[in-house]
């Protein structure tokens, strides 16, 4: 049995603290591999060769760490995060330029298994959409676990796409030679082009990223400007920042099945005056996104607002219903008319 490494603060558990026999099954994986889990490129300041360009999916099960690995990514908030399940619904798109070199990442909702109402299988069709004209890849898993889900979503990778297996979470694995045998295991499932155990929020971890994936992308001419974070509206990103809000905000009481309509949208110079509807299922639901007294909903919107203005770097005035639409999870037409795929 190997040593434990010393224990050190969460933040400065980095790839350079692996575990030998870890370090060595790397190795024994290619060169690349070992290269993608322990080399530390700064990241260049200036173009300095031909363009590079391409389009990067990020996949898996649901709460895996993919929305918070492309914010780290983008290094701003573009993608929505929360505890619950299917927080992502949409193909959400963040760019990076990085010297000579675009990173377009597609973020994508968690592939469900289980519920086979219309909003998932549309959910579904977004994530097998997003995967079938990339040029790259990132299969998301927690370090040292896969389970039935994770091989589903394993199962509908497409063969002729390089793919990485990107282990999530290492700082939450105290022996680190313990997740060898983990990698062998998924080394025979899957002919990954490399292995990289990371933690999505550790900055250097994030940083191999860029260097790993770059090798990936073809010679060719940047798709957006070089500033571009996101090809999302501000309208799109208001619905989205309203319904983190409630994710957040209401815990486990509310079913995942609500979403946000944006009704108006108005851009007044550095004003903008957003009308929104939140969508729920049930009478009871409605409550709970209320509050005793409208504490919640108040909250709620307080929180989006606030955000927002950090966002636009500008003034929102925000209101926001809420309405009942019965069974609108499990309706095609309704789901279509939400915007959703």
């Amino acid at each position: 049995m190997t040593k434990p490494t010393p224990k050190s603060p969460p933040q400065a558990q980095t790839h350079d603290d692996l575990n030998p026999d870890l370090d060595r099954m790397l190795s024994q994986m290619g060169g690349r591999a070992k290269h993608a889990a322990t080399s530390d490129p700064d990241l260049p300041e200036a173009p300095t060769g031909p363009h590079r360009c391409g389009t990067i999916a990020i996949v898996g099960r649901p709460n895996v760490g993919k929305s918070t690995l492309l914010n780290a990514l983008i290094g701003q908030k573009v993608s929505i995060t929360s505890r619950k399940a299917q927080t992502t619904r949409h193909r959400i798109t963040g760019i990076r330029t990085v010297g000579a070199t675009q990173f377009v990442f597609v973020d994508t909702p968690g592939f469900q298994t289980r519920h086979a109402n219309a909003l998932n299988r549309s959910l579904n069709r977004t994530v097998l959409g997003a995967i079938s004209d990339v040029d790259l890849i990132v299969f998301m898993v927690e370090a040292n676990r896969f389970g039935p889900d994770d091989a589903k979503v394993l199962a509908q990778l497409p063969a002729n796409i390089p793919t990485i297996l990107l282990a999530n979470k290492l700082d939450l694995i105290h022996r680190r030679g313990d997740i060898a045998p983990w990698l062998a295991s998924m080394q025979e499932r899957h002919p990954f082009a490399e292995y990289v155990p990371m933690s999505a929020k550790t900055v250097r971890d994030v940083k191999r990223v860029f260097a790993i994936c770059e090798r990936y992308l073809p010679e060719q001419d940047w798709i957006y400007p070089a500033d571009e974070l996101t090809d999302k509206s501000e309208r799109f990103l208001a619905a989205e920042i309203i319904r983190e809000k409630i994710f957040r905000l209401t815990g486990d009481e509310l079913p995942y099945t609500s979403t946000v309509v944006i009704d108006k949208f108005e851009e007044e110079g550095n004003l903008r005056r957003i009308a929104a509807t939140i969508v729920v299922e049930r009478e009871g639901h409605k409550g709970m996104v209320i509050g005793e007294g409208g504490e919640k909903l108040k909250r709620i919107g307080t929180e989006a607002r606030h955000e927002l203005e950090n966002l636009i770097d500008g003034k929102v005035f925000l209101e926001i219903w809420v309405k009942v639409k019965s069974g609108w999870a499990d309706s095609e037409a309704r789901v279509r008319s939400f915007g959703y795929e």
